[in-house]
């Protein structure tokens, strides 16, 4: 399953409401990290990939991925946070098969080589079948905050999966001081949101902590492959409690024993702002500039950075080190790579101004 959620505020002007970050080509190969991340997956799901998203995004999404059922399109009336979205994608595929082991990987990262990617996730379906919700480890590069933290333990001992470990702990988004603790230690990897496991024992864990959700996604579920399910769905959607699957499902599990990790011996990005877009691509490119969009409207002198070049206006950028412009029909961004952060700081302001036609 493919949750395909949120806007990616920071990537503002170039990701909107209507054109989230996972539908765009951020990579400039010629595929969205929507697609590229249905690619990786494909193989490995035996051709059944579920992809869970915005009603406003179907029509978006199923021309990125043409090959997609409309049985495997899950539309959310409204953002419910993750625990439903994921939650919900196990009960559908309980119900069509009470044994299957899923797994979800979000829409919008960006993760290489795809074989080493596939490799890791083979050990995690391993790993579930022997009972275990499993996660995907990242090494840490910094003491991000962004990102929850996992504290592994003790091999498993399984010899399908030789990198697999026991998880004593998850921590969700911890403070600059802990979070540099952490890396220091070196016992902890970064928590990319990436799970793989039976479908019955995610569906177990959601019960005990959250049966109010549990309740009304089962009958969701009972309904999908039924003529009633969009009346179903829009009347029990809007009830479900909101809550992340990390204090939802992993947590709890973790706390009970039942949750194992499985480093990810690939590099991986979240691609959080326009910072990222410029280093993946100067990384792979040896380049100090990155240029995305109408490429031959871009004129640079003595400069670094990046631009995002979406509207027919010529752009110059003469002497700046850092830089960050993106011009879009009607809005423009100048910041620096240092500051991309801040970017969501005027998606705020925006909305306090009630400019939603820019959002």
């Amino acid at each position: 399953m493919i949750p395909a959620g949120g806007v990616g505020s920071r990537l503002w002007p170039l990701s909107r409401a209507n054109a989230p970050k996972f539908l765009l080509d951020l990579t400039d190969n010629g595929s969205s990290l929507l697609r590229q991340t249905y690619d990786r997956l494909i193989d490995l799901a035996s051709g059944s990939v579920m992809v869970v998203t915005g009603e406003a995004h179907a029509n978006a999404v199923t021309q990125q991925i043409s090959e997609l059922r409309g049985s495997d399109l899950v539309l959310e009336p409204s953002p419910r946070d993750s625990a439903a979205a994921i939650g919900l994608a196990c009960a559908i595929l309980h119900r069509r098969d009470p044994e299957a082991i899923i797994g979800s990987f979000a829409a919008d990262h960006v993760i290489d080589p795809v074989d080493e990617f596939q490799k890791v996730v083979r050990e995690a379906v391993e790993t579930a079948a022997t009972g275990k919700i499993v996660t995907i480890g990242i090494t840490p590069t910094e003491p991000s905050t962004a990102f929850g933290y996992i504290k592994a333990g003790e091999s498993l001992g399984i010899e399908a999966a030789p990198s697999a470990l026991a998880v004593e702990s998850f921590v969700e988004k911890p403070d600059a001081r802990t979070a540099a603790d952490y890396v220091a230690s070196g016992d902890f990897t970064w928590n990319a949101g990436m799970f793989v496991a039976p479908a019955e024992l995610m569906l177990q864990h959601l019960q005990a902590k959250e049966p109010k959700l549990y309740e009304g996604i089962m009958k969701i579920a009972d309904s999908w492959d039924t003529p009633n399910r969009d009346d179903v769905m829009h009347s029990i959607w809007p009830t479900l409690p909101k809550t992340a699957i990390d204090y939802a499902v992993a947590e709890p599990a973790a706390a009970a024993g039942d949750v194992a990790m499985v480093p990810g011996s690939f590099t991986w990005d979240d691609v959080g702002d326009f910072d990222a877009v410029a280093r993946l691509d100067q990384e792979k490119s040896g380049k100090t500039v990155t240029i995305l969009g109408e490429k031959a409207n871009v004129m640079l002198e003595d400069s670094s950075g990046i631009v995002v070049a979406n509207s027919n206006r010529q752009i110059s950028v003469i002497g700046m080190d850092g830089v960050v412009v993106v011009d879009t029909e009607d809005a423009l961004l100048v910041t620096t790579r240092e500051n991309a952060q801040l970017v969501k700081n005027t998606v705020s302001s925006l909305k306090e101004l009630d400019l939603t036609e820019l959002l």
